[in-house]
């Protein structure tokens, strides 16, 4: 089988780059419907999907795994973003369910330590699944925490500790907000071909899907701003053409 890499660069070749964030807030009903209905409408302008904490807990495994199974017959790669940040087994366990359920990659913390991330990665590896690490979110109190001076062995901004944990871990990817073009030059400089670069923040938040890719981001994530539009295809047509160059 294939490498979640491999998988979602494979559908990204023929859909464009963008990934939906399907992260409605929680007084929407029929969660399930919706979300189905957004991969059948709009499958053609994706390459993945991603489902996060608040999509997760309203519905149980058995709807998860099936909205997983009719995104994979659409082609889609799909994404856990459940940043999860916890000891070894603890990982272990959470990941063992989430891939039960059909996820074909999670988002985590690198905060749980090099040697902790290191564990991770190669068990879901083992598994032909993806991790992908947080380096610099898009919101702007961002950063307050992913700019802080650290000093292990050398000091560095924290983004930048993430970002070579990630590279030494030999994650898939990181997750750069496309509020932050800058920093997304910096990790595509630094990575080159060793990491992809998935990044929220597009549209609603300021971020410029244009700017965005041609700063180095590989995959656009992207949420409200198709979601909430009164013609979201339309919007993932343009956003596909723009992620396409």
């Amino acid at each position: 089988m294939a490498t979640f890499k491999t998988r979602i660069s494979q559908i990204s070749k023929k859909n464009g780059k963008i990934i939906l964030a399907n992260d409605y807030n929680s007084s929407v009903c029929d969660l399930e419907e919706k979300t189905i209905q957004n991969i059948k409408q709009l499958h053609p302008y994706l390459c993945g999907l991603k489902l996060n904490f608040h999509l997760l807990l309203p519905l149980g495994s058995k709807e998860i795994s099936k909205i997983n199974k009719i995104a994979h017959q659409y082609g889609l790669q799909t994404i856990a973003d459940i940043k999860l940040n916890d000891i070894g087994n603890t990982n272990r366990v959470t990941t063992e369910h989430l891939w039960k359920m059909g996820f074909d990659a999670i988002i985590v913390n690198p905060i749980m330590g090099l040697d902790n991330l290191k564990k991770l990665v190669k068990s879901c590896h083992k598994e032909n699944k993806g991790v992908i690490t947080l380096c610099h979110m898009s919101a702007p109190e961002a950063k307050l925490s992913y700019d802080m001076e650290v000093k292990i062995g050398k000091t560095q901004q924290l983004y930048q500790l993430f970002l070579n944990w990630a590279i030494s871990s030999k994650a898939d990817g990181i997750v750069v907000g496309a509020t932050f073009p800058e920093i997304i030059r910096y990790c595509n400089k630094k990575a080159g071909k060793k990491l992809n670069i998935f990044s929220p923040g597009v549209g609603i938040q300021g971020g410029s899907a244009k700017e965005t890719i041609l700063s180095g981001t590989d995959y656009l994530i992207v949420g409200r701003t198709i979601l909430e539009d009164k013609n979201p295809i339309n919007i993932a047509k343009d956003l596909q053409l723009e992620s396409l160059g």
